[in-house]
């Protein structure tokens, strides 16, 4: 199991517990901030695979599941809540505005009422995060627009079948609140998701890992393709129009960005990191890899709102601020499978190596920019931003396209999944072991419905219990415990 965070020596358990403090006299202090439960939750992950009769928070309702729901989001938001980091606020206010976006905001919660679950289930590299807003445009090494897994926040090596639930329920809720479909549609929209995992996983068993492509614009089911279209976009009118001043020399001041020109050498030195680590050559579309200005980016993602995000402008090969580079430098934090998953034999590393890891194993030759490197003491995931960088907009999908998308969504995920014995730590085929596991399929597919239903409705309750404590400041401060 990956300890990257919250266990002996964890950033997420350095960030959340701070030592008890002498009052006057040397006496010890009445209160100290209540500790990470992480290492807590591995203990109940080893217990459930040993004793499945030990309950689990998804056992438990009324206040006692209030009560939970609240010091979850607490613990998993200490820092920026401690810190009073600007956007805690604004994304405590996201969360209580729909279902989805507390869906998508509250991962830890959800993936604690699963910890220990499906210990005989096949491992891979879990994207940690699936749900139809985590696929999208991106650019791979060459600079061509691929279609794929998109967030690799929460990656961890785990059982496969703990994405294809998280993915599951997220089309289920998605389907619902978004594109207003009845239950019977939910259903076959899930379906039509695990299928198309299914039909992608059976692929790759037969024709090896060494087949996989990426959904390009030529290769791509027709409703990527429309994704695509939608995300052409040039280079010049992209810089222009979101992010140069008015002499091209560096980002513009507004409310989604503050340059910060001062920092220049520091953050040429993190350039620099990048490119020895990843081999990068300062030829071709990369310039000469010079930095020309710094800024602090606000008020972007769900799940990262209120961590320090940076973006940094390279002088493009033309050096004309028509072809210049975006890269972006977003605060690492434990993912929220940490602790949860059942053990197994694998670490995909600390952090900020650990999302680069899941990069570089969930996508052929894709951004040449994911790397890490520390900021301010702390541990930053990178990437290139791009013009053709876009995800779905899920009210353009008619009732048809859904069912598609959810297909094409299972087969990206698959393949991220089927280069876990190429690219990640595992030294056996995986792919002829799941499609073994998901065997008889139609009772898997019931099964991952039945979970899906299930959790949308303790997530309904969820943000019923979320929003009164809202209201009732609950989300102020940490908790703490007093002698």
């Amino acid at each position: 199991m990956a300890k990257d965070g919250g266990g002996k020596g964890g950033t997420s358990g350095k960030a959340a517990a701070k030592s008890t403090t002498k009052a006057k006299g040397g006496s010890s202090s009445p209160e100290e901030t209540l500790k990470s439960r992480v290492e807590d939750y591995a203990r109940l992950a080893d217990s459930f695979a040993k004793d499945p009769v030990v309950m689990r928070p998804q056992n438990l309702s009324g206040q006692a599941r209030r009560l939970h729901v609240r010091k979850t989001i607490i613990e998993d938001h200490a820092v920026r809540i401690d810190q009073k980091a600007e956007g805690a606020d604004q994304k405590f206010e996201k969360l209580s505005k729909d279902l989805f976006s507390f869906f998508r905001g509250t991962s830890l919660l959800f993936h604690r009422d699963m910890v220990g679950e499906d210990e005989r289930m096949p491992t891979v590299l879990v994207l940690g995060d699936v749900h139809p807003v985590n696929f999208g445009v991106m650019p791979n090494a060459d600079n061509v627009p691929i279609f794929g897994v998109n967030d690799f926040d929460d990656v961890i090596y785990g059982p496969f079948s703990w994405d294809l639930k998280r993915g599951a329920t997220g089309f289920m809720l998605a389907s619902q609140e978004t594109g207003g479909h009845g239950k019977k549609m939910r259903r076959k929209i899930v379906a039509k998701f695990v299928k198309g995992y299914h039909e992608g996983m059976t692929f790759f068993s037969k024709h090896g890992d060494g087949t996989i492509r990426h959904m390009r614009p030529d290769n791509s089911p027709k409703v990527i393709r429309k994704l695509f279209d939608k995300s052409e976009e040039s280079r010049k009118g992209w810089l222009w129009d979101r992010y140069l001043n008015e002499n091209g020399l560096g980002f513009r001041a507004n409310y989604e960005l503050t340059p910060i020109s001062t920092r220049l050498d520091e953050f040429q030195g993190y350039i620099n990191q990048l490119v020895e680590a990843n081999g990068l050559d300062s030829k071709g579309r990369a310039g000469t890899l010079k930095v020309k200005d710094v800024c602090m980016r606000h008020g972007q993602g769900t799940a990262s709102l209120g961590l320090p995000r940076y973006y940094c402008l390279l002088e493009g090969p033309s050096q004309d601020a028509t072809d210049d580079l975006i890269i972006e430098f977003k605060r690492a934090r434990a993912s929220a499978l940490e602790g949860l998953v059942p053990a197994n034999d694998f670490d995909a590393g600390g952090q900020g190596d650990r999302i680069a890891h899941g990069q570089s194993v969930h996508l052929a030759s894709g951004d040449v920019f994911y790397g890490a490197v520390e900021i301010d003491g702390e541990s930053f995931m990178s990437r290139e931003r791009a013009p053709f960088r876009n995800d779905i907009d899920l009210e353009d999908l008619s009732k048809k396209s859904w069912k598609k998308y959810a297909r094409a969504c299972g087969l990206a995920l698959a393949q991220a999944h089927a280069r876990s014995d190429d690219a990640g730590q595992l030294d056996y085929e995986i792919e002829p072991r799941i499609l073994e596991a998901m065997d008889p399929l139609p009772l898997f597919i019931d099964d991952m419905i039945c979970f899906a239903e299930e959790a949308l409705e303790r997530l309904e309750q969820d943000h019923v219990y979320y929003k009164r404590d809202l209201k009732q400041g609950a989300f102020d401060v940490t908790l703490k415990r007093y002698r």
